[in-house]
């Protein structure tokens, strides 16, 4: 056993020969517009990571899928990240598909397993509670149906897309008040705009998508539930996306880390505190992909799985400092990577809910209220 060997092997347990097929291809050709990864990924099954094997997919259990998901980050960071949103997409479905039972949300899963289809993901993340309790899109009622406007920005996968998935208010008749609506990628109407003009993560395809009076029909609708206080959907798609952004970073920071352990770069005590810090991140995370495996999906779990990826992030920011001056600078000098993987890693701090952002609520929730993200 070594470093990542126990993550690369769950990966191939889910997806056989993703990992060769990504160590195949250079990083920084991952890295940027037109990143061949994306293709690998649907080939090898990708897209059906999460969904139950009874409806086609992989079934992968969250433990499975954190491990998965950091070895598919140590080779491929823009996939890990732009996939992270389909997976978040699928688990919100997932919450709210009745087990073993057949309907609409079932028939979605498995469309998506079988043609191994990405979601696009417009829930608004950037407010948490969040993801999908503010609508980014408009809705009005046309004769045609259900016409819908709005942008996203930024909407990782906005180039390889298949559906086009959004948080809305519900409509009338729906026992819920909020939905999601999913609309194709080539619907008339949605359009693709660039919007993403860093170099960092440019393989994530993070630009914006603009509905301009795009029609779907009622059937295009799945309720979600409430917007709300610990609503048990949101919670659970959350959880998920938390883990998975998580496993992503670490994995990121993982890449850098093992270019350094097989470079023999700096004292032995350098090498072994760098990766102390992620496997020391990730055996937290671990027990929260555990714990969920297990049904744990409430509020409680999501107050620790904030801490857990709050720590982290710190654990993260260390040993990439650690592993950008192990590695030296001729590396730095001679290779565009060392420098690319450690600006990479930072990103974490973007997503929802911020640390500074989810402090005061957490701090209530440890004084013995509920956690509330609004």
């Amino acid at each position: 056993m070594g470093f990542l060997t126990r993550e690369r092997a769950a990966l191939d347990s889910v997806l056989p020969g993703l990992d060769d097929a990504l160590a195949a291809i250079p990083l920084l050709d991952m890295e940027r517009r037109g990143n061949p990864a994306f293709a690998e990924f649907r080939r090898l099954g990708g897209p059906g990571l999460l969904i139950p094997e009874r409806l086609g997919g992989r079934g992968a259990s969250p433990l499975q899928a954190a491990r998965a998901q950091r070895a598919i980050a140590a080779r491929a960071p823009s996939l890990a990240i732009a996939t992270n949103m389909h997976h978040f997409t699928i688990a919100t479905i997932l919450e709210v598909t009745p087990p073993g039972e057949p309907g609409p949300e079932s028939d979605l899963l498995g469309l998506i397993a079988g043609e191994n289809l990405y979601v696009a993901s417009g829930f608004a993340e950037g407010r948490t509670g969040v993801s999908i309790q503010t609508s980014a899109l408009r809705l009005e009622q046309g004769p045609d149906g259900v016409v819908l406007n709005g942008s996203k920005r930024p909407c990782s996968l906005s180039q390889s897309m298949d559906l086009f998935t959004a948080s809305t208010p519900a409509l009338a008749g729906m026992d819920a008040e909020l939905a999601v609506v999913v609309v194709p990628a080539n619907a008339p109407g949605l359009e693709r705009r660039p919007f993403w003009n860093s170099p960092i993560l440019a393989g994530a395809e993070s630009d914006e998508v603009v509905l301009n009076n795009v029609v779907v029909s009622e059937e295009d609708f799945f309720p979600l539930g409430g917007p709300g206080r610990s609503n048990p959907v949101q919670d659970g798609g959350f959880l998920w996306f938390e883990l998975m952004i998580t496993a992503a970073y670490i994995g990121i920071a993982s890449g850098l880390a093992e270019r350094v352990l097989a470079a023999r770069g700096g004292a032995a005590s350098g090498r072994v505190a760098m990766a102390t810090e992620l496997e020391s991140a990730m055996a937290a995370l671990e027990g929260i992909a555990r714990a969920m495996g297990e049904g744990e999906r409430g509020n409680d779990e999501l107050a620790r799985m904030l801490m857990v990826r709050y720590a982290a992030q710190a654990a993260i920011d260390r040993a990439a400092s650690l592993a950008f001056e192990l590695r030296g600078g001729m590396a730095f000098i001679e290779s565009p990577e060392i420098a690319y993987l450690v600006a990479a890693t930072r990103p974490l701090v973007f997503h929802p809910p911020s640390r500074s952002a989810a402090s005061e609520r957490l701090d209530a929730y440890l004084g013995g209220g509920p956690l509330i993200l609004d």
